[in-house]
């Protein structure tokens, strides 16, 4: 969501979408991707990213979810991504599932994709 000029994850909402799968399964488990800043990113974007990491393990705690971090070089490795270029993720989950219409988008899918192959990986 759109705080000012900066974008914040909005936990009400994150909450709303984790809380119907939660209430099915209590064993759930989440694998949330573990990335550091990046040499020339500004304070204020790093701050929001910092955020929004902890809004997302905020409300995963909140769950009693238990958390794996898994790093970009793990689940890229697991899914053949290893030094591919950054669209190869969205290549593939278009390939893994053609029918989902969100992945078609370049910057959406591109994240889309992303937790959907982080998601495979904790499989």
């Amino acid at each position: 969501m759109k705080t000012g000029s900066a974008n914040r994850v909005n936990a009400s909402a994150l909450a709303a979408k984790i809380r119907p799968y939660w209430l099915l399964n209590k064993k759930l488990h989440a694998y949330v991707e573990l990335v550091g800043s990046m040499p020339g990113q500004g304070v204020a974007s790093m701050f929001s990213f910092g955020h929004s990491a902890g809004v997302i393990q905020g409300v995963l705690g909140a769950f009693e979810i238990p958390v794996t971090m898994v790093t970009p070089s793990q689940w890229k490795k697991r899914a053949g991504l290893t030094g591919q270029d950054k669209d190869a993720s969205r290549t593939l989950a278009i390939q893994m599932w053609p029918f989902w219409r969100e992945l078609d988008k370049k910057g959406a899918g591109q994240a889309y994709a992303d937790a959907a192959l982080i998601a495979v990986h904790g499989d």
